[in-house]
């Protein structure tokens, strides 16, 4: 996979060639296409504009019905010139596009990515059809399940904590790494050190955000949604996430992990808000 090495640094495509034998020729195609927006130019502008409204709208319009949000007083004014991490707890594919929406629709600059998982979006010919309709290209990079590409994902993670430093980007994050499926939305999956890895290198400000009510088969949340009928959704945000003196620690998978832990306790303080503000308006109805 070669790497234009205005649009990342060298040490990452150093590492990313070195994987390079482990990716089929889609896969590498596929993560080209993806990078090659992310260089500044028409291509990024105009996919940043699409974010920004059809990306929002649609899914705004799904679940406009059934959704309460809490807490953006609690986000600091928007810069356009810098970068966003949100960290959201995860039960259901759709927990990043609702939160995300929500923020967009109340001014959020930033051109959008959600590190997503490399199944189906970058090993099938139809992945970056759906990527580019359904998100415009907001998943990227691939993380990929194999304990052999580990690697190749420590090089993505990399590269996204390279684009957030340079300014103007928003990744959206699951500290859990995986869904959680059984029936206690309070409780969270141990944290992934992958997470606390970049949000080490990015150092840019972190905002926890806690969601519940969305589900994971999309014909059923479309037409709850658009029907009024689903499941209400709420949404949680919080202030920024103090890490005090942990960014600069050494880093190391300790500090990773400390820093991801801490992004979960923030997520289940805003699971509990949610959950009274919950109850409360079932009582009220």
């Amino acid at each position: 996979m070669r790497i234009d090495p205005t649009a990342v640094p060298p040490v990452i495509a150093r590492a990313h060639r070195t994987s390079e034998p482990q990716l089929s020729r889609l896969e590498r195609a596929n993560i080209r296409l993806v990078r090659a927006t992310l260089r500044p130019g028409p291509a990024d502008r105009t996919i940043r504009i699409l974010q920004r409204t059809v990306g929002q709208w649609w899914i705004r319009k799904v679940i406009a019905r059934l959704l309460s949000t809490h807490g953006l007083e609690r986000i600091p004014p928007w810069d356009p010139t810098t970068s966003l991490i949100l960290v959201a707890n995860h039960r259901s594919f759709f927990d990043l596009y609702a939160t995300t929406a929500e923020l967009v629709a109340r001014g959020l600059p930033q051109r959008i990515l959600f590190p997503v998982r490399s199944a189906f979006f970058y090993d099938h010919p139809l992945g970056p059809l759906v990527n580019g309709a359904m998100s415009f290209f907001a998943m990227y990079p691939p993380i990929f399940r194999e304990r052999r590409r580990a690697a190749l994902n420590l090089a993505s993670l990399d590269e996204v904590a390279a684009l957030l430093r340079r300014g103007g980007f928003f990744v959206g994050l699951h500290p859990e790494g995986t869904r959680k499926k059984d029936d206690d939305p309070y409780t969270l999956l141990p944290p992934q050190s992958g997470v606390g890895r970049l949000i080490h290198q990015a150092r840019v400000a972190v905002i926890p955000v806690f969601v519940n009510g969305l589900g994971n088969d999309l014909a059923r949340q479309v037409v709850g949604g658009l029907s009024g009928r689903g499941d209400p959704i709420h949404i949680v945000f919080g202030g920024p996430i103090d890490f005090g003196p942990l960014l600069g620690e050494r880093p190391v998978p300790k500090t990773y992990q400390t820093v991801a832990a801490l992004c979960l306790e923030a997520i289940e303080k805003l699971g509990q808000e949610e959950r009274a503000l919950r109850e409360r308006a079932t009582r009220a109805h």
